[in-house]
């Protein structure tokens, strides 16, 4: 690989070059170029947070934490990831690199810091696919029962051989199709995001419509709005972990910067487009369930354990009919399989990009002469899934909800180091003006203190064996075990590459100098 100095895109203004002519260590890697437009990029964000899966999954353990105040705790855990898109706006601009979050921490605060935050969002991301494959053959065996009227095939998802080889067979086909490159499915997942989001509409619309009929359903109240009413700091930030986990995704955007068109450009307004629609989708649908369904532990209320890991599973029927209610059956099967494809996005580029710098094998960073992928990359992130479920599916009998409270841990963790990579990138910058000062200084620290706090908090809170689905690994909580043990096998396997490439730790590969691209407004 050579390094190259930072073109900006066609139509952009470059105003500062540092007096190197270099951009401090970047390189190119190789991956299509001008292949993913705005609306492309917003879908593709949209399409990796798969709003109907995360709405079925987070519903009901979010409403165990915080009750009525469910939609509160959406709009809180949307406050950290606006101010932290606002660093990945910014950042992208001086540095449109795929390896997004670890390279720009690397120029932050240097290469061990970066290799860190670089694991966590490759961890964080095989999580959520193997969750993403077990939510898909949940509901593909659901919607087979529906279609057929036949209750045994439905069964069939409850057999745990069954499970694990439909959940393989998900991940493998997902791999395949990011393997021949992210616009061979282009005009599909144009088709599933917008299924998605027009059922979930519908169904939001049902459910207002039929409320006064249900047992426990519950007219609107403002105070479901108000993050203040819940009762403990715990509940709060147990709650808004979940809720951070439903926005994730959106940084997909960002990953794609150098197959964008205007890379500088075009991922951040992406990113800010997409986190805007889902947030606007989860405040209806948190609201239409509540009233509808109430926050009961008995029935159809959302505070029912027995329905609390799939709501949507529940409510289908009873909202919509059984006519309707396979399209919510559909739509969850449709937001899993097509988030499984294109979450394969962040973990495959920033592998490559780890490995283009050094920090990882040298295998990693092999692309597609005819697809323009990372396929080595692709193809090992697949395994990991199919593995890491597998063996987690065996292990543990309440898998998804412990993966999916660990994994807001790790999304804290890598967002929390971008955003204050931001700040300090930016640091000489934040005096030069009011503008400069709020979007590359205040908001994005905001942002990282917040997801600093919840990440602190949740570390406490989840050493206790009843945070999360209850299951302990010889007294400590599971999901502490999956959590911290994942983020220290990325310490382990950090000295091991800090041996086999000691130039990169040195810095010498990926330097901390000022890009040589700066993009005006």
């Amino acid at each position: 690989m050579t390094q190259v100095e930072a073109r900006p895109p066609a139509g952009d203004t470059v105003r500062n070059v540092a007096a190197t002519g270099e951009s401090g260590g970047v390189r190119t890697k190789g991956l299509g170029g001008n292949s993913v437009g705005l609306t492309g990029g917003a879908v593709i964000g949209i399409s990796t947070v798969a709003p109907v899966y995360c709405l079925t999954s987070t519903l009901g353990p979010t409403v165990g934490e915080v009750g009525l105040q469910m939609p509160a705790i959406f709009l809180a855990g949307f406050l950290p990831m606006l101010l932290v898109a606002f660093a990945y706006r910014e950042l992208n601009r001086a540095v449109p690199d795929c390896g997004t979050s670890f390279t720009w921490s690397v120029k932050a605060f240097g290469p061990k810091v970066g290799w860190m935050c670089g694991w966590g969002l490759l961890v964080a991301t095989v999580v959520v696919l193997s969750n993403l494959a077990g939510v898909a053959t949940s509901f593909f065996w659901l919607t087979a029962g529906e279609i057929t009227g036949d209750p045994s095939i439905a069964a069939l998802d409850g057999n745990k051989t069954v499970h694990i080889l439909t959940t393989l067979a998900f991940v493998a086909a997902a791999t395949v199709v990011s393997y021949r490159g992210i616009t061979a499915t282009k005009w599909l997942q144009y088709a599933l995001v917008g299924l998605q989001l027009a059922v979930i509409v519908l169904f939001a619309v049902t459910a207002v419509t039929k409320a006064d009929e249900v047992a426990g359903s519950l007219s609107f109240s403002w105070t479901w709005m108000n993050p203040f009413a819940v009762d403990s700091f715990a509940a709060f930030t147990a709650g808004l972990s979940l809720s951070i986990f439903i926005y994730w995704g959106w940084d997909t955007c960002l990953s794609v910067n150098e197959e964008s068109v205007g890379s500088a450009r075009t991922p951040g307004r992406a990113a800010l487009l997409a986190i805007v629609v889902i947030v606007s989708s989860y405040l209806v649908v948190a609201v239409a369930v509540q009233m509808y369904a109430g926050v009961g532990e008995k029935g159809l209320g959302l505070g029912n354990p027995e329905t609390s890991d799939n709501v949507f599973a529940a409510l289908a029927s009873p909202v919509m009919g059984s006519g309707l209610g396979i399209l919510l059956f559909v739509a969850v099967l449709a937001s899993a399989a097509a988030s499984l494809q294109t979450t394969f996005i962040p973990v495959a580029r920033t592998a490559l990009a780890m490995s283009t710098y050094e920090a990882f094998p040298p295998a990693f960073s092999k692309v597609h002469p005819v697809h323009k992928t990372p396929g080595r990359a692709t193809v090992v992130a697949g395994v990991a899934t199919g593995v890491f479920y597998s063996v987690m599916t065996l292990v543990s009998e309440n898998v998804l909800v412990d993966t999916i409270y660990a994994l807001g841990l790790m999304i804290c963790f890598y967002y929390a180091i971008t955003a204050f990579a931001c700040v300090w990138f930016f640091r000489r910058e934040l005096t030069r003006s009011a503008r400069d000062l709020l979007v590359k200084g205040v908001l994005p620290g905001l942002g990282g203190l917040m997801l600093t706090a919840v990440f602190a908090q949740t570390l406490t809170d989840m050493w206790d064996p009843a945070y999360g689905s209850g299951s302990s690994v010889l007294g400590v909580g599971s999901v502490f075990v999956i959590g911290v043990g994942l983020l220290l096998v990325g310490v382990l396997l950090m000295a091991v590459m800090h041996r086999r490439s000691p130039a990169f730790f040195r810095g010498e590969v990926l330097t901390k100098e000022t890009p040589a691209l700066v993009v005006e407004d």
